[in-house]
């Protein structure tokens, strides 16, 4: 709208604009400067953190003190096992390969209850342990109520 040589100054505009810019860059890359160091401060700190908590969880200096026990760390094993697809499908044939040779073993076909239980009685534990009898928190045996009979029956009212 005005004339153009009446703008001198165009190329200082220009190059104050370009510095302003400049200095605007300049700024932006020292504050993502200074973020990511406090955020790499924050992070140690946060694994200082962790660090000193595990430590304080760390129990393997009394594994010293504790008799070691060898058939603990059989189940330790087996929960560790993890069933994804992979591992169902072979657990699902070793099964169905153990069921068939179940099946066609001839104690089985003659008394498959008898065989079941023989089975367990030679697999499973022997417990010595009778059931315990229900007492009371003094340790005695608990009497039965007669009330608790008398409510079942219907009571006649005498006057």
């Amino acid at each position: 709208m005005g004339k153009p040589s009446s703008r001198p100054d165009s190329s200082s505009k220009a190059e104050k604009k370009f510095e302003k810019k400049l200095q605007f860059y300049a700024k932006v890359r020292d504050t993502v400067a200074s973020l990511t160091a406090k955020k790499d401060i924050t992070k140690k700190k946060k694994l200082r953190r962790r660090q000193k908590k595990l430590k304080a969880y760390d129990l393997s200096s009394l594994s010293e003190f504790l008799p070691e026990l060898k058939a603990s760390k059989q189940p330790a094993a087996a929960a560790d096992f993890k069933l994804n697809c992979k591992s169902r499908q072979q657990l699902i044939l070793r099964e169905g390969k153990q069921l068939d040779a179940v099946v066609k073993h001839p104690a089985f076909q003659a008394d498959p209850l008898a065989a079941i239980h023989q089975h367990l009685q030679s697999t499973q534990p022997v417990s010595d342990e009778k059931p315990k009898k229900k007492t009371t928190k003094n340790g005695r045996k608990k009497k039965k109520s007669k009330n608790s009979n008398t409510s079942s029956r219907p009571q006649s009212m005498d006057i």
